[in-house]
């Protein structure tokens, strides 16, 4: 195929106009985050309106645009169309209590036992608040590869979940109202949580065949050019073809350039040894799209930075050029010359 199918920039997802979901993860420390609102900032530019949300517990939008985000959706400063919030993955107790409460606990003690239903559900929740925003666009800062890999099982977790729970109601019956009656809660209670979990159900169902979409979803991976990086990488890709989830680029950060490395002896090692991951990633993920960012002097914080940095997204990076040692020698000894014919005058 040829090079132009598989361009080292993340045009090609700013073209797909349909898409919904747009995920970016990897292992910690690999600029998830800055990756992430680089690419909200290039969306917003060509989309509607776009939601970028960070669904890691150690929150960093906050950081990287100079603005403090929350639960609620949030203008970003100098935008009109890009919003940022930071939720909580895990499950808010005020939902568990209420549950216990509507349903005299029997279906929470249910619920309880299936495992990863609750951070399921919280994330459920989550989904349908954005739906009912009608954002054109949802960018997902994720936690590092595990946590990741886990959020992405939830639709079909409470999916699951779910349909045990309308199988246990349908074979007992009314049985589980005067169950419910019995343990102290209201009998009609059973029926109103059960209607609950059905709307949930009915947006859960929704989202987890959009996410098996890839005209709707897509997954960026980021990474570093470093093993544990280069590892951590291959499992999210397997992982995510288990999943059927879209991801056709590889965002590497941090690389340092040849050129760029002359004067220093650990820049130079470092250069080799990235070199020798750059070549595995380019095997490894022939058919991806590979965009190759550098490691910069200064961290990337606020909009101003984002956004300049943000260009190399769609134009690869190329190094500043170089002075040679042997060129700034030549330097020195003209103009060396050049105070000793004015000394000599």
């Amino acid at each position: 195929m040829g090079d132009e199918e598989y361009a080292p920039t993340l045009q090609s997802v700013l073209d797909q106009t349909d898409l919904k979901w747009i995920f970016v993860g990897g292992k910690g420390g690999v600029g998830k985050t800055t990756t992430s609102c680089c690419l909200s900032l290039l969306l917003s530019k060509v989309r509607k309106n776009v939601l970028i949300i960070s669904t890691d517990p150690a929150h960093n939008l906050s950081d990287a645009f100079r603005q403090k985000f929350s639960a609620d959706p949030t203008l970003v400063n100098g935008f009109s169309n890009l919003f940022a919030m930071e939720v909580d993955p895990n499950p808010k107790q005020s939902e568990l209590a209420a549950l216990n409460e509507t349903s005299g606990g029997m279906l929470a003690d249910i619920a309880g036992a299936i495992p990863g239903i609750d951070e399921a559900m919280s994330f459920a929740e989550v989904l349908k608040q954005v739906q009912s925003l009608d954002y054109d666009c949802v960018v997902f800062d994720t936690a590092p590869t595990g946590h990741t890999l886990r959020l992405l099982q939830f639709p079909a977790t409470l999916d699951k979940a779910l349909g045990k729970l309308d199988s246990m109601r349908a074979g007992l019956g009314g049985m589980l109202g005067q169950v419910a009656a019995m343990l102290g809660g209201p009998a009609d209670g059973i029926d109103g949580i059960m209607g609950k979990l059905d709307q949930l159900k009915a947006v859960v169902q929704e989202v987890n065949n959009q996410f098996r979409n890839p005209q709707l979803t897509t997954f960026v991976c980021v990474c570093i050019p470093e093993f544990l990086s280069l590892y951590e990488t291959e499992r999210l890709v397997q992982e995510l073809v288990k999943f059927e989830i879209d991801t056709q680029h590889i965002v590497i950060n941090q690389i340092i350039w040849e050129a760029e490395a002359s004067s220093s002896k650990l820049l130079r090692a470092r250069v080799k040894m990235q070199q020798k991951y750059l070549t595995q990633y380019d095997d490894l993920y022939d058919d991806f799209h590979i965009v190759r960012l550098p490691l910069t002097e200064e961290e990337i914080r606020g909009v101003p930075a984002l956004t300049d940095f943000s260009r190399h997204m769609l134009q690869p990076y190329t190094p500043a050029a170089v002075v040679s040692d042997s060129y700034r020698l030549q330097e020195l000894e003209e103009e060396c010359s050049q105070l000793r014919k004015r000394c000599a005058e």
